[in-house]
């Protein structure tokens, strides 16, 4: 237990939680009292923190990104292009990928992501060449510095061109491999329980960069470790074509037949699934994690959302890498995921408490995380601070609306179990300046030739 005393955050402007007129109370990295109009804690002996110039939300949950990405922003080469070109003229730069380059790269996703109102945050990492067969472990000593909770996924491409798929033979590595660093990172990263930090999941990126018998023995080993499973699914109409021509059946089809259809799952993008494979995703509590502004850049089509939560699935959102994106703001993702389906089903369908319910609620169920996602007793004290006093602001009405309608980006406080991560809109200790320098050689080394 903290010696810390609680800390009531007192009369916020506004709150995601009902009955928390006048705040909450949290101790020992939890919530544990909510504080309703017109009472005060019942908790004795609490530190005060004025919230009355802010908007207080759940800490956002990003479900699906590629933080090495950020080296690799707006690439010439690489942009107007879908998907399959895309990768194919980035790959050749993401093997020059250097183990200082990733701790760069991986600093600035998790910083802009924490900025943004971010709490918790999931990584998609794939590529390994040679000198890079530590990346999970660089990912998790930057996570522990900033003092992000993340959930970071050990992925895996093992089907390199000479196979007849996309990456080149440097960036993949053979099924023994990827097994037995799959279980090492495990062994050695992944704590359980409500109070985790740090979480590790197993990832083959895609149906088209891994073998079949890795999609298997990945999912027999996450059953065996009792941890939880993320790949790209049904993001193309070109990944649809890709599984009938090389297995004979649809992406959904092919992900039960090689035992990923099941809670342990969630898929990121999810935009091409008909009616029936929703109603099955739906009840095999499969989640998804929808791009909003990767889906719109790469132009690969816009996920069903309505659809899905009508048929059971839950629904998260992830900013996805920084090649498609181009940016690591959960916040702006949030208004982004709020416009696309607001223009594809209607002011009644879509509301900015649904976008904003996608990146809390809705996430902590993709990443298995009950106690994160919501403000009430119990639940972590993870939670992002705004403040209404930019120009963006001025003359609005309902605060919790504006955050989305206006473009909210930056968060001035930002809690992570119990901690004030963010104080003031900066990261404590954090040399942004020189962090830009030193981030920015490492990509033009990356790009140059």
């Amino acid at each position: 237990m903290s010696d810390a005393k609680p800390i009531w955050i007192r009369d916020p402007l506004a709150i995601l939680a009902d009955g928390a007129g006048r705040g909450i109370v949290v101790r020992d990295g939890r919530i544990v009292e909510l504080v309703p109009a017109g009472g005060t804690p019942a908790t004795a002996d609490v530190a005060v923190f004025d919230a009355s110039g802010h908007v207080v939300l759940p800490g956002l949950i990003n479900t699906h990104h590629h933080f090495y990405q950020t080296l690799t922003r707006a690439l010439p080469g690489a942009m107007d292009r879908e998907l399959f070109p895309w990768l194919q003229a980035l790959y050749p730069v993401w093997a020059k990928l250097t183990p200082e380059a990733l701790e760069l790269g991986v600093t600035v996703a998790m910083s802009e992501l924490l900025l943004s109102g971010c709490t918790t945050t999931t990584d998609h990492h794939y590529v390994f060449p040679r000198g890079l067969e530590e990346s999970v472990d660089i990912e998790v000593g930057v996570a522990k510095r900033l003092g992000v909770r993340v959930l970071l996924t050990r992925g895996s491409m093992n089907l390199s061109q000479r196979d007849g798929g996309l990456p080149p033979d440097s960036v993949v590595q053979d099924e023994d491999t990827i097994l037995a660093d799959s279980a090492r990172v495990v062994a050695k990263h992944h704590q359980r329980g409500a109070d985790a930090m740090v979480q590790i999941a197993l990832a083959p990126c895609s149906p088209f960069s891994v073998t079949t018998s890795l999609m298997r023995a990945t999912a027999d080993l996450a059953d065996k470790l009792d941890v939880r499973l993320h790949t790209h699914l049904a993001e193309t109409e070109d990944e649809n074509k890709f599984c009938q021509q090389m297995y004979g059946c649809r992406p959904l089809d092919y992900l039960e037949q090689c035992g990923w259809l099941n809670g342990r799952t969630w898929l990121a993008h999810g935009i091409f699934f008909d009616a029936d494979e929703m109603k099955r995703l739906g009840k095999a509590k499969t989640t998804i994690s929808h791009c909003a502004c990767s889906n719109q850049l790469l132009a690969s089509g816009c996920c069903p959302v309505c659809e899905m939560e009508e048929a059971g699935v839950g629904i998260g959102l992830g900013v996805d890498g920084s090649a498609s994106n181009d940016g690591s703001n959960l916040m702006q993702e949030v208004r982004a995921a709020f416009l696309l389906q607001r223009a594809r089903y209607g002011v009644t369908k879509v509301s900015h408490k649904d976008a904003l319910r996608w990146a809390t609620k809705g996430s902590a169920a993709c990443v298995g995380r009950p106690e994160l996602g919501e403000i009430a007793v119990g639940k972590a004290a993870d939670l992002a601070l705004f403040r209404l006093d930019e120009l963006r602001f001025s003359g609005h009405g309902d605060p919790m609306a504006a955050l989305v309608l206006c473009g909210a980006h930056r968060a001035d406080r930002v809690m992570v179990a119990g901690n004030w991560a963010v104080i003031d809109g900066a990261i404590p200790g954090l040399d942004v300046p020189d962090l830009i320098r030193r981030h920015s050689a490492a990509a033009r080394t990356m790009q140059a030739g």
